[in-house]
């Protein structure tokens, strides 16, 4: 009697201690939904999201040999850094053979101006010429007009008069001939400054010609457009590129980070740009990284895919479709810098 009386007093110990636990696990229960609840009444969250950053490639502007690689696979590098060096050696020939043509354009211009110089002093020559001939074609005018009165009162003879005559035609065909001479001298100075412009537009284009080779010598030496981290590395030294080819990626470490949240369309009507957001990375569950909305995508995800659905073909189903929402991260540098991009995120956007 008394072993009876002892086991119902321990189960009914057992009895209250469960009920007691039971019901503090029902609290517990409880206050999370409450919790849940309120939450999902005061904030739109998915787990549709990644983190992005910008990854752009580093391509070869020419076409050569690698000579050195100066960087490793994943290393940080900073603006301006070398990142590989192409042999240059016959773009440097290319730039020596347009700085030859450069000269030799420019001497030239050299030259047609001293030929200018030398025709304007013969065409001063050729003017001075003109005036002493005038001087004797005046005289030779005077000659004829005396004989041709002596003449006519018989006090000269025929071939005197003839004389003066030829004296005369000689004297005119000298004064044509040196303004002749004269306007050819003009002409050809106008010839040689007119030679002197195509000489000077020459010299632009080679100037031009030898710029483009300067700019493939200081392409040969490829460098890292802003600060970030390389990715991998799948070139090796000795290799031939080609221009235009990818050699390697950069991730930009100054344009900051961000994150695409597909959300789905019922749930974006209370969403706009500058909300507030709240991100856990799956990599770090136990940190909340802080963001603002700063875009919404103007159209669904699948209208952007290389073949956007048609529901006009007649076998429909309603799918409730995705809205790619931007919130950028607006931690400090050194926060975010555990982040990486394509990581798998949790955003939790509250609503306004």
């Amino acid at each position: 009697m008394e072993t009876n009386t002892k086991y119902t007093q321990t189960d009914h110990l057992i009895t209250k201690i469960t009920a007691w636990i039971a019901g503090l696990i029902a609290l517990a229960l409880a206050v999370w939904g409450g919790i849940t609840l309120s939450e999902l009444y005061k904030y739109e969250d998915t787990n549709d999201a990644q983190v992005e950053e910008y990854i752009n490639p580093v391509t070869s502007r020419v076409t050569g040999f690698i000579r050195e690689i100066k960087y490793e696979e994943n290393q940080e590098v900073k603006k301006g850094d070398t990142l590989l060096i192409i042999d240059n050696s016959e773009y440097q020939l290319q730039q020596e053979e347009g700085e030859a043509a450069l000269s030799n354009a420019q001497a030239q211009i050299g030259v047609l101006e001293s030929n200018v110089e030398t025709t304007a002093r013969i065409s001063q020559a050729s003017q001075s010429q003109i005036a002493s001939v005038q001087a004797k074609l005046t005289r030779a005018q005077q000659d004829y007009d005396r004989y041709s009165k002596l003449f006519k009162v018989e006090s000269a003879t025929q071939q005197q008069l003839e004389n003066s005559r030829a004296a005369l035609d000689v004297a005119t065909s000298e004064f044509r001939s040196a303004q002749e001479n004269y306007q050819a001298a003009l002409s050809k100075v106008n010839d040689i400054k007119a030679q002197k412009g195509v000489y000077q537009a020459e010299i632009k284009r080679r100037q031009a010609l030898l710029n483009r080779s300067k700019l493939d010598v200081g392409y040969t030496v490829i460098r890292a457009p802003y600060n970030g981290k390389m990715g991998r590395r799948t070139i090796q030294q000795g290799q031939l590129i080609q221009a235009g080819q990818t050699l390697a990626y950069i991730v930009d470490q100054d344009a900051g980070k961000w994150v695409i949240a597909n959300f789905k369309e019922t749930q974006i009507s209370h969403m706009h740009i500058g909300g507030i957001a709240e991100v856990t990375a799956d990599a770090f569950p136990d940190h909340k990284f802080k963001g603002t909305i700063v875009s919404l995508s103007p159209a669904t995800g699948a209208r952007f895919s290389l073949l956007p659905p048609d529901n006009s073909t007649g076998n429909f189903v309603k799918i409730v479709q995705r809205i790619p929402v931007k919130v950028k991260l607006t931690e400090s540098p050194e926060t975010l810098a555990q982040l990486r991009a394509g990581m798998n995120a949790n955003i939790s956007i509250k609503k306004d």
